[in-house]
């Protein structure tokens, strides 16, 4: 069995490959090529964190994985990052642990932000002009720099509850060649621009109805777990387009599940990102369409993200 830590995991990591593999898996995933068994939650409170368990394989490839991933969201108050976690990479002909990818919740991290990206891919307007970010975390960020791949545009603004948090965001992020400015409310952010992404561990919604205007996009990936919630059920009821990664996952919770619980849309009317990657007719056709994206994370993201960084580092 080989180890492999952060920091040599990090350096073989090219975000356009990271993208195009995730890209893959949410198509092969929708196509019914990818074996996913339910995800495994721990929830804590004090101090607060949660932790995910995700595995699954594709059919007919070399490897399956398991991924523990947790965020422990004080941790920065102690000098450590709030995501955590290790992938295990097991053979598929024998069972046998290939290799151990020590990374500290790197990979959860960038294949969270591919995702994003993604999703852009198909649901974005044509013309961006600025991007909207509610959050000052690691998602935040990567965000942002995963979306400067697939997409154009010339500023940021965010939305932060803490205004140190967000003037070192602001600061941060100028030094990685961004222009962001500081939005004191959301309303803010739908005012000056038409992409949204939310990053939060909220359980009270953070965008509503009111907040919809022609053209805007929506990606939310906060609530990856049960109580959690960032988008007013009713903002879901009136877009027009309505995806998510995984069917299964959004249903028993996330945004989207508040919505169909509380009957607002039917669960016909979602679309799968990897259905709309298939079929890219049922993707944005217009920049005058609304759009929604809701993310929980779905284990073949870290599957192709292991199974890239094997063969970058020679293991597979």
């Amino acid at each position: 069995m080989k180890i492999f830590n952060r920091a040599e995991i990090e350096k073989v990591i090219i975000k356009s490959e990271l993208i195009k593999a995730v890209e893959e898996g949410f198509k092969q995933y929708s196509l019914g090529n990818v074996i996913v068994p339910p995800v495994g939650h721990l929830d804590f409170d004090n101090p607060p964190g949660n932790v995910h368990i995700k595995y699954g394989a594709v059919k007919g490839d070399q490897t399956f994985t398991i991924k523990v991933a947790n965020g422990f969201y004080d941790n920065p108050m102690s000098g450590l990052s709030s995501s955590q976690g290790v992938v295990m990479v097991f053979s598929q002909k024998t069972g046998v642990l290939e290799a151990l990818l020590f990374d500290e919740g790197l990979i959860t991290d960038l294949r969270t932000a591919a995702a994003g990206a993604v999703v852009a891919k198909y649901l974005a307007a044509n013309k961006i002009d600025a991007v909207g970010v509610v959050g000052t975390g690691i998602q935040a960020r990567l965000q942002i720099e995963f979306l400067k791949e697939v997409i154009d545009f010339n500023k940021v603004y965010v939305y932060g509850r803490n205004d140190d948090s967000v003037e070192k965001y602001i600061v941060d992020m100028r030094n990685k060649g961004f222009n962001v400015e500081s939005a004191k409310t959301v309303d803010i952010l739908t005012e000056k621009t038409n992409y949204i992404v939310t990053t939060t561990p909220t359980t009270k919604p953070l965008l509503f109805a009111n907040n919809l205007k022609p053209g805007l996009h929506i990606t939310a990936m906060g609530a990856d777990g049960p109580n959690k919630q960032e988008i007013d059920a009713k903002l879901i009821a009136d877009v027009d387009i309505k995806a998510v990664d995984s069917k299964s996952q959004c249903f028993a919770y996330s945004d989207t599940s508040f919505a169909i619980n509380e009957s607002l849309i039917d669960k016909t009317s979602v679309l799968e990102i990897g259905e709309i990657i298939a079929n890219k007719d049922l993707g944005r056709v217009n920049d005058k369409q609304i759009t929604f994206a809701d993310l929980t994370g779905v284990a073949v993201q870290d599957i192709v993200a292991a199974e890239l960084i094997l063969s970058k580092l020679g293991e597979i």
